[in-house]
């Protein structure tokens, strides 16, 4: 009699994917029980600690070919609470709950931004190898505006960047950060490290280096990372045009308007079938 049944192996493996995400929605709220009890540091790194699980989770899925439909739709639901409410709810207390009755609005913008960027995600990209985001990923603007915090410790902001103040920066930061999330402008999704081909290799020692930095100088480099990965969309967008790469297969990229014709969805406004969203091949990644 077999110990291990076949069947019992195989659901263990699918149900794996979905536990990076739903820790990842713990990190998330424990961020804003943190942030809540005015322990803003530790509150931001763990967004950032969701922001790994959120990378693993796609990456569990497409070694182990467990991508489902729901997976997709979860990791996305996640994403608007870990990489949307809960940051924004940490520059609240940290920034905005003493500045006066009107602040919270810059939060709201955010949050909504964040979530229109998952649902055009999820009817558009999700399920498909991609080598670019259209838009700013919600986890690159959660895990930016998680780490300003631990960043404005450091000798190095007190230096650069003391002299600015603080409430209108973090005012900016959240309004640019809100644009280019819903925006057209297109980044690089994350390198996959590999041995074979020129394009792994650098990948692989770009992975390396955010890890060796990351490690020895976190609370300095996540922040500038964060803010030149926002500048590298817009100057390539600025400097390549938006329309340069434009192709029929991109054109969907957008999405458009869904029309219900005879109880079923037809093609949006670019031709493209919405009747569903393909199972995660690669996982969701960064949104």
């Amino acid at each position: 009699m077999n110990p291990f049944p076949r069947h019992g192996i195989r659901r263990a493996v699918i149900v794996a994917p979905s536990l990076f995400t739903l820790f990842n929605l713990f990190f998330g709220i424990w961020s804003m029980v943190l942030a809540s009890r005015g322990d803003f540091y530790r509150a931001g790194w763990y967004i950032l600690v969701g922001g790994i699980l959120d990378v693993l989770d796609g990456r569990v899925a497409r070694l182990s070919r467990t991508g489902t439909r729901f997976g997709e739709e979860l990791d996305s639901l996640v994403d608007v609470v870990s990489f949307g409410v809960a940051p924004a709810f940490l520059i609240y207390k940290l920034e905005f709950a003493a500045a006066g009755p009107a602040e919270w609005i810059f939060c709201y913008f955010y949050v909504m931004a964040a979530t229109i960027r998952l649902a055009r995600f999820n009817i558009t990209q999700a399920g498909h190898s991609k080598r670019h985001f259209v838009g700013l990923p919600s986890p690159a603007a959660g895990i930016t505006l998680a780490t300003f915090y631990p960043f404005t410790t450091t000798d190095l902001y007190q230096k650069a960047f003391g002299y600015l103040p603080r409430h209108h920066t973090m005012q900016l930061l959240m309004i640019l950060l809100t644009i280019l999330m819903v925006s057209n402008v297109r980044y690089a999704a994350l390198p996959r490290a590999g041995l074979r081909t020129v394009r792994g290799l650098l990948g692989l020692a770009t992975i390396l280096l955010v890890l060796t930095f990351g490690l020895l100088e976190h609370d300095a480099f996540f922040f500038p990372l964060g803010v030149a990965y926002m500048a590298y969309g817009v100057l390539r967008a600025i400097f390549l045009g938006f329309l340069d790469e434009e192709t029929e297969a991109d054109a969907a990229d957008i999405a458009g308007p869904i029309v219900i014709a005879n109880g079923e969805p037809s093609a949006d406004a670019y031709g493209e079938r919405l009747g569903g969203i393909a199972p995660r091949r690669g996982g969701a990644g960064p949104e």
